[in-house]
């Protein structure tokens, strides 16, 4: 007859699911890619946030300046930026000397606390988006992910950034200040390197997220992205390309989903059935599909379907 202590011994041993290793460890094991001269990235996963991943799904950057790192995105909990500062002092001792954060959505800046000492900068529409909404998405954030965010608190952006040309730890970039995937997305064209880090108004092989979504505005938005003729792009989630691919998928796809959701409304399609409709084979194989389609049919088919048929009006 096994003993208690046998059978607590013999369980020991059996190798572990992916998401029990994950939650038995918790921390995240972070790799810098180079890319560029003084330029890393830290490549998110394409999935959407689980307790698989963690929550590590953004596309970090770190830049040398004049003093340290330069971070752009912070991540999506606390645990997530000390793993920021142990990866960062690994690549240079001097650790992190300046952060910005592109947008208020929390898997780009709810690792700000760690870098509380350090000047955290944004547009100032991010900040007071952060501020707005910030408490509301740790809500979601701690339901989705439960312990990896333990500590985790909303720390926003602390210094506004202007757009035009402007020294970071002095390091020469310029700064845009656009909009469409949320209310205030900031890119960031290193002029050293020609390595534009566009936030998520770029993605690339993954799903585009719509919930601050403008459509008109963020196409706009990649007009001026293409305009600058960056050298390599660093999406907000997916590889980084070299080739501008990016820019045109991320089009590619935002048309399409317009496209999509007002002939729905005008055929008198419900919400249900635009959910079901299938994707073309060249978005049905990004990362995140087919949830993030079904996620934009609920954020924006409403809207659209007021505007394609105004009742009563």
């Amino acid at each position: 007859m096994l003993t208690r202590r046998a059978v607590l011994g013999a369980l020991s041993t059996l190798p572990l699911a992916p998401r029990a290793f994950a939650q038995a460890r918790l921390s995240y094991d972070l790799t810098a890619k180079p890319l560029a001269d003084g330029i890393w990235m830290v490549e998110g996963a394409t999935d959407y946030f689980s307790m698989q991943n963690g929550g590590a799904i953004v596309n970090i950057t770190l830049i040398k300046g004049d003093t340290g790192l330069i971070l752009i995105d912070t991540g999506s909990s606390r645990r997530y930026g000390e793993a920021l500062v142990s990866l960062a002092r690994n690549l240079d001792i001097r650790g992190i000397s300046a952060v910005v954060n592109t947008h208020h959505h929390p898997d780009h800046f709810f690792g700000n606390q760690v870098f509380a000492d350090t000047p955290i900068f944004a547009l100032g529409e991010t900040r007071q988006a952060a501020l707005r909404d910030g408490d509301g998405f740790a809500d979601n954030m701690y339901r989705l992910l439960g312990d990896w965010m333990r500590g985790t608190e909303v720390v926003p952006p602390t210094d506004v950034i202007a757009g035009g040309e402007v020294l970071l730890d002095g390091r020469a970039f310029l700064a845009l200040p656009l909009g469409g995937h949320t209310v205030s997305d900031l890119a960031l064209l290193d002029r050293r390197t020609g390595t534009l880090i566009a936030g998520d108004l770029v993605f690339h092989n993954r799903a585009p997220t719509t919930p601050s979504a403008d459509l008109a505005r963020w196409n706009m938005s990649l007009d001026t992205l293409a305009a600058q003729k960056p050298a390599l792009i660093v999406p907000g989630h997916g590889p980084a390309d070299p080739t501008g691919a990016a820019l045109i998928q991320t089009r590619d796809y935002l048309r399409w989903l317009e496209a999509t959701l007002r002939n729905g409304a005008q055929s008198g399609l419900d919400m249900v059935e635009l959910m079901e409709t299938p994707l073309p084979d060249r978005f049905a194989t990004m990362g995140a599909q087919p949830q993030e389609y079904q996620r934009s049919v609920a954020h924006l088919f409403p809207g659209i379907e007021r505007q394609e048929l105004p009742r009563g009006n």
